[in-house]
């Protein structure tokens, strides 16, 4: 009877020792990818029929879509046929890149809104007044002044200079 007791009383004291112990909530990082999403538009039905001195629009824009990290945009314009019959400049808000023919870029911050940029001065290029109706006859498709504009957008991010994200996007 005695060990049963002391049995009873062991455990009963055994049962009321309590440890300390803490702990916490879990702590979940979940990591998403950033993105940069750009688009090249021109408005529809432009008329580039040539006359002598005539402005025409020509309104190639570029956007960086609402939520796209900070990034380096670039446009490279590339010329066709086109010193003898138009004059044209790129807009002042863009940087000619230094070593590189046509290619311009400018440092757009991120944003919770679409930044829409005008590639060309007033969105216009002018024929030339010394153009004459002999050029514009001799022209065929495979010899017609042409622009060609190509867009282009590359973190900034880890990198620090527009020629080392030119040199990314190619």
């Amino acid at each position: 009877l005695t060990m049963a007791l002391l049995l009873l009383v062991g455990a009963v004291i055994g049962g009321t020792v309590a440890y300390l112990i803490a702990n916490t909530d879990p702590l979940v990082n979940t990591f998403t990818g950033g993105d940069i999403n750009i688009t090249l538009t021109e408005s529809q039905n432009l008329d580039l029929k040539m006359v002598p001195g005539k402005k025409l629009t020509k309104d190639p824009k570029v956007t960086v879509k609402a939520d796209s990290e900070d990034c380096w945009l670039f446009v490279k314009v590339e010329e066709s046929n086109v010193s003898d019959f138009l004059t044209y400049s790129v807009d002042s808000s863009w940087t000619a890149l230094s070593g590189q023919t046509g290619v311009y870029y400018k440092q757009v911050s991120a944003s919770t809104s679409d930044q829409v940029f005008s590639v060309l001065t007033g969105d216009k290029v002018t024929v030339k007044t010394d153009v004459t109706k002999s050029m514009l006859t001799g022209l065929s498709e495979s010899n017609c002044p042409k622009l060609t504009f190509t867009a282009y957008a590359v973190q900034q991010e880890g990198i620090s200079t527009a020629a080392d994200a030119w040199a990314k996007a190619n």
